[in-house]
């Protein structure tokens, strides 16, 4: 006879086969966080390393050129953008050569506010390229539906002023997976799921980066 809690498992086993999470209701955050656990396991596995590996050159060769990075993205997007700042422009440069230049286009609310009431919220991120970015530059746009608006703009503005471009997304994509140079794709349909790994993946990037400007000796005595 099978118990309610081998049911359970059961049931989560089978629902982290699927697309959707969660598909049902949970008896407690215990079962729920051991699913949402193999959900994210199984959702790393779908993300193409050969993308990661193209979005670490172009980022590595707009720092060792002196150009500029820009990111942008909404919400907890905006969040990830905002720490990928962080992350390069004081975790690349240190034990480094690297004087990274990269600016998190989510972060002026003063700005955004301006340009999403006397134009449009769809305008926020393209606008601030059209009048920061040049030739050479990279942006980083994260949108776990890959359908946002601005972000579509964004990406479509910096191909029109000769930037790189790199987007995060999950769910289908939308048109965010289809314009950008490199596409970095989550297989999952939970924002949560979806938002911890791009975090992961902007933490990993940033991360690979410095440690390939430092010595072995530095690497190992280093907190990363």
């Amino acid at each position: 006879m099978t118990s309610v809690h081998d049911a359970d498992v059961i049931a989560g086993a089978a629902e982290a086969r699927t697309a959707t999470f969660p598909s049902r209701p949970y008896p407690d955050a215990s079962s729920y966080f051991d699913d949402y656990h193999t959900i994210l396991d199984q959702a790393a596995l779908t993300i193409d390393r050969a993308a990661v590996g193209r979005a670490a050159h172009l980022l590595l060769d707009a720092h060792a050129r002196g150009s500029c990075i820009f990111a942008c993205g909404n919400g907890g997007s905006a969040a990830i953008a905002n720490h990928l700042q962080c992350d390069h422009v004081k975790g690349v440069s240190a034990d480094t050569d690297l004087s990274p230049r990269v600016v998190s286009l989510a972060t002026n609310v003063e700005l955004i506010t301006a340009i999403a009431n006397d134009i449009s919220y769809d305008e926020v991120f393209a606008y601030q390229i059209r009048n920061q970015a040049r030739p050479g530059d990279v942006l980083l746009a994260i949108s776990s539906s890959g359908r946002s608006p601005n972000i579509i703009r964004a990406l479509r503005t910096a191909r029109d002023c000769g930037v790189s471009t790199i987007a995060l997304t999950g769910f289908g994509g939308g048109d965010a997976r289809r314009i950008a140079d490199v596409r970095i794709h989550v297989d999952a349909s939970n924002y949560g799921i979806v938002e911890d790994l791009h975090q992961a993946i902007m933490h990993a990037l940033a991360q690979y980066i410095r440690q390939s400007r430092m010595t072995a000796a530095a690497i190992a005595s280093r907190a990363f």
